[in-house]
């Protein structure tokens, strides 16, 4: 085994399959671990749409060793809990379970991700639960136009279409696809195991388990890749009939990668993005939009981040008959930061509360886990909290008035309404 000698707080490893492991030890009585493969929709191919997040469900349903019953029941029966989750980039296994358990969850993990057979029997069964993920989906405005405005601004590109893709393609997969997809991706040098507790990291028995499938293709992502932020949508305002109690706006454009390159672009946004639209109750349109008019119960902005680009939005609900209202305050606030650069009392403020922001998200130790796990699997890297806090202190008045000019630029702008 390989172990990295260059952190201090996360052990890190390569075991010979090419699977790598990353443990933050910890004295709490839970313990939280799992796979993080690197493998999610945009890896479909263009028949398969909704395949990644179908074999996440399928997973759990049988594997050479074990029925679905006693996949279910194993760390149930003990306190702990299976989850998983599936994104455009990777498919995520983990378990919450006490300490005592840690093997029994490894064991349980290390099974269903590498030798789940995806019996057709339980696929027929589980099929309609999630066909009723996705109507339940398409049911709610408020979540639905996240997705569909990402397949506006990334569209042509597997970026460019939905996690669960559609019932009627979902009804059509099989044991076979699910057993394609899963070999040609679910492999130990195209996955991390992350373990936040424990005193040490259980030995994996994947090395001496896991049989490799012969001539399968490579896993990798699109070959398609977005190089900048300067592509524009070829409709600048989009509206589409919902019949919804109200109006759900989405405004935003691409934005910049999870690459070190654009690492300092990626931290002015993020705190650019704290400042405008964040959790804070103080965020810029919080205050302008819900506090001083009413004219919000939501309004938000985000940035996500993807290893070949970025997507920076902001999303608000409110009544049809002040969207435009609500759109001239929004572009309002956007040329401030267009304009006019941050006081030093501002920038100083706005690194403080992100700081204190972040020093709490540590609290959350599951979310915790999850998120170095991701980053360990996405740039062979651990998280540590001071380096994010020194990249935050780099930020500069000029960077942030410099990144709102080049992502708020109106040209670049695409508006997505739901009425």
């Amino acid at each position: 085994m390989e172990q990295n000698k260059n952190t201090t707080r996360y052990a890190t490893s390569v075991l010979p399959s090419g699977l790598r492991t990353i443990h933050l030890p910890s004295d709490s009585p839970v313990v939280y671990l799992g796979y993080q493969i690197a493998a999610g929709s945009r890896n479909e191919q263009p028949d398969e749409e909704g395949l990644a997040h179908f074999c996440e469900h399928m997973t759990f349903k049988g594997t050479e060793h074990r029925s679905a019953w006693n996949i279910l029941n194993c760390l149930e029966s003990v306190g702990g809990s299976l989850n998983a989750y599936t994104t455009k980039e990777c498919t995520v296994f983990y378990a919450a379970v006490p300490a005592e358990y840690v093997r029994k969850a490894t064991d349980l993990l290390t099974d269903i991700v590498f030798h789940s057979v995806y019996p057709q029997k339980e696929i027929n069964k589980e099929v309609e639960v999630i066909c009723d993920e996705i109507e339940s989906y398409n049911d709610s405005p408020a979540d639905l136009i996240y997705d569909d405005f990402e397949n506006v601004i990334f569209k042509g590109h597997p970026l460019g279409h939905n996690i669960l893709g559609t019932s009627a393609r979902v009804r059509a997969f099989t044991t076979g696809d699910a057993l394609r997809f899963t070999r040609k991706f679910y492999k130990p040098e195209n996955a991390v195991f992350f373990m936040y507790g424990g005193k040490r990291l259980p030995s994996i028995p994947i090395d001496a388990s896991y049989k490799a499938v012969p001539n399968l293709p490579e896993s990798s992502v699109s070959s398609t890749v977005f190089d900048n932020v300067s592509k524009t949508s070829t409709d600048n305002i989009i509206v589409r009939e919902k019949d919804t109690h109200q109006a759900h706006v989405m405004i935003g454009c691409r934005s910049f990668s999870g690459s070190d390159a654009q690492l300092r672009e990626r931290m002015s946004l993020y705190l650019l993005n704290n400042i405008l639209g964040g959790r804070g109750m103080n965020a810029r349109l919080n205050v302008v939009l819900r506090e001083h008019r009413g004219l919000v119960y939501t309004v938000e902005s985000t940035m996500v981040t993807y290893g070949d680009t970025g997507l920076w939005c902001t999303y608000l609900g409110c009544d049809e008959k002040d969207v435009k209202r609500c759109l001239r305050l929004v572009h309002r606030e956007l040329d401030k930061f267009r304009d006019t650069p941050l006081t030093q009392h501002q920038l100083e403020a706005a690194k403080k509360q992100i700081r204190g922001q972040l020093t709490v998200d540590c609290d959350n130790r599951e979310n915790y886990a999850l998120d170095f796990g991701s980053v360990y699997l996405f740039h062979n890297k651990t998280r540590e909290l001071s380096t994010m806090f020194r990249d935050i202190d780099a930020v500069s008045a000029e960077d942030i008035q410099r990144i709102a000019q080049t992502i708020f630029d109106p040209d670049k702008m695409t508006t997505l309404i739901y009425r």
